[in-house]
């Protein structure tokens, strides 16, 4: 995928190109947002920005590489990490890629499995990375990071509140556990708090594995 590293040509003098690779990237992840990824096509791209078919193979070579385009588009640049210490910063980190995925829901399959990676993915662990503590080894400053990113895509693929509540309502005698937690949610609070939770408990963990190598 050496396309994702390319620079793009620019500043030079006559008229600028009529379609840009940018622009077919921001008209896939139009369609992908609103009806998600087996929509997009090189044809229904095209259509949208209207040329032929034909005329993005001149930029894309698949479809396979305009998912890649797509991706490093929507991830855009990686989110400032140089104020804080590297708890809120990593807390940072992690609410960003949490909205990443609300935004664009189709990056949850896309991202997954072995694939070609763009400068935009690699520059968001780039930052993580540079924020973590001290005290740790190579291995395992790259699976903390894989912990976290985990973390936050399973809160993002799991039901709401509402949804479990739905599904529970003509059902809750056959689930003892889930009523009482239900049931003390109602008066305590504290609903939809999984993001935050299992990261403090992430890094908790990380706090207490380098307090006992000092």
């Amino acid at each position: 995928m050496d396309f994702l590293w390319q620079e793009r040509p620019g500043g030079k003098r006559g008229p600028k190109p009529a379609l840009t690779l940018e622009a077919i990237a921001d008209a896939a992840i139009a369609v992908a947002d609103a009806e998600g990824l087996a929509a997009v096509s090189m044809q229904r791209v095209a259509a949208d920005v209207g040329y032929t078919k034909m005329a993005l193979y001149r930029y894309l070579p698949g479809k396979s590489e305009l998912v890649a385009v797509m991706l490093e588009r929507a991830m855009s640049a990686p989110p400032d990490l140089s104020a804080g210490d590297w708890r809120a910063t990593l807390t940072l980190w992690a609410e960003r890629l949490f909205a990443l995925y609300r935004e664009h829901p189709w990056a949850l399959d896309v991202t997954a499995g072995n694939r070609p990676v763009g400068p935009n993915e690699l520059g968001w662990m780039e930052v993580a990375l540079a924020r973590l503590p001290e005290g740790l080894s190579g291995a395992e400053r790259m699976d903390l990071i894989a912990v976290i990113a985990g973390h936050v895509r399973s809160i993002v693929v799991q039901p709401g509140e509402s949804g479990l509540l739905t599904a529970f309502a003509e059902h809750a005698e056959r689930f003892p556990a889930i009523s009482a937690a239900l049931a003390d949610i109602a008066v305590r609070g504290g609903q939809d708090q999984a993001l935050s939770f299992g990261l403090e408990r992430i890094l908790d963990g990380l706090e207490m594995l380098i307090s006992k190598r000092v």
